[in-house]
């Protein structure tokens, strides 16, 4: 049976007094994904392990079957093998965010969601001036970046700025979380201050101040880690499969599975996605492979924004422009194919990160008798058939 993997980042949330004290999922009118969910089997995914961070590198690693507690080793080290950055056995890697002070505060993780040529000019500069024999900065997408250090030491404690926006950003400065680790974290703090004096008066950011947007006035470091030690889908499971995503670290994850990463033009990671040409994509994709692993990020960031109408039309988005042509396709096709539905981790706009909350799913597989679910959402998966499960258990509900 083939598979496809339909995941709408950071989907889940918390009733909103906004929305009727409904979540988003509640909230939105989704007569396809809904459908889904009369038609399939339901259940609740505990994605992220308590002493793990709630992360997208952690949770999308659970949904496909891994043991992240073997292979989790940093988001940094997954989105440098997206980008092909190199990355040798006693380096360090990690994910450099370009992000907005203002008032000695995070103001957001994303600069206003900068372009990638902007940011690409920005790392540029910081490169001229901070890369040496064992430094260096490579562009990413957005405000999406690395950072490699040769010898760097991963005994650190790193907070990602999504977590924490609104927050001093000297009080989560990076620190050692070990005596082995206090160099490596001096050197971080000492490129966060020297990146503040480059950025401040670059071009870009002159002229996006004109403009009346965000700057990317700092770089921030998080998810340090050295290469994972993963098997690919082959070894595991005896599958061939593929991801499209519009993030670095999705196509990371797929290069150390295994899987045909797939780049869809107008791609973004945001509310404007190009949701037809990824939907387009899947299917052509499942023609020659066993399983397509379909990634949308927009839900995520619309609740790392504290923007619950927002999440909610991407919600809707994704129902009409993902959910409904696969589903048809599905029930049409001569050789049918199970459809799985389901967010990686919740980002509710309360709190505009991610929490360790199980996540709901559906998973239909033609000719299987339906569980008395009909809808689909935080509180209705409570009822499903496959009750509450946890880590890797999800994928070999797939291929058991």
């Amino acid at each position: 049976m083939k598979t496809i993997i339909i995941l709408g980042d950071g989907m889940a949330d918390y009733p909103i007094p906004e929305l009727g004290n409904k979540t988003p999922l509640q909230a939105a009118h989704k007569p396809n994904i809904d459908r889904l969910a009369a038609l399939g089997r339901s259940g609740r995914l505990a994605t992220v392990p308590p002493d793990l961070p709630a992360g997208s590198e952690v949770a999308n690693l659970a949904v496909l079957g891994y043991d992240v507690h073997k292979v989790y080793n940093g988001r940094g080290v997954l989105e440098a093998a997206a980008s092909g950055v190199p990355v040798q056995a006693d380096d360090l890697a990690m994910r450099c965010n370009l992000l907005c002070l203002e008032n000695e505060r995070i103001k957001n993780h994303s600069a206003g969601h900068i372009s990638t040529p902007e940011a690409h000019q920005l790392i540029e500069a910081l490169n001229s001036e901070l890369a040496d024999d064992r430094i260096r900065f490579y562009p990413g997408v957005s405000y999406r970046h690395i950072l490699v250090i040769k010898n760097g030491n991963a005994k650190l404690k790193l907070t990602p700025p999504h977590d924490v926006p609104g927050t001093l950003w000297r009080s989560v400065v990076p620190q050692s979380s070990a005596p082995e680790g206090n160099e490596t974290a001096a050197l971080l703090n000492d490129l966060i201050l020297r990146s503040q004096e480059i950025l401040a008066h670059h071009p870009v950011n002159l002229e996006r101040i004109k403009n009346g947007k965000d700057p990317a006035n700092s770089a921030w470091f998080w998810s340090a880690g050295k290469r994972p030690q993963m098997q690919t889908f082959q070894e595991m499971y005896g599958l061939s499969g593929a991801v499209i995503s519009a993030v670095d670290l999705l196509h990371g994850i797929g290069v150390y599975a295994g899987l045909e990463v797939i780049h869809v033009e107008g791609a973004t990671g945001l509310s404007d996605t190009n949701y037809a040409g990824k939907t387009a994509a899947a299917l052509d994709a499942l023609k020659r492979v066993d399983f397509v692993y379909l990634h949308v990020e927009a839900p995520d960031e619309a609740g790392h924004e504290g923007n619950a109408k927002l999440k909610t039309r991407c919600i809707e988005d994704l129902d009409q422009k993902v959910v409904k042509p696969i589903l048809e396709a599905a029930l049409a096709s001569s050789e049918p194919f199970q459809i799985a539905f389901l967010p990686d981790h919740p980002t509710p706009c309360s709190t505009r990160t991610h929490s360790y909350d199980p996540v709901p799913f559906v998973i239909f597989t033609p000719g299987t008798i339906p569980d008395a679910v009909s809808r689909y959402d935080e509180f209705s998966a409570e009822a499903g058939i496959f009750g509450l499960i946890h880590n890797g258990e999800f994928f070999r509900l797939l291929y058991p």
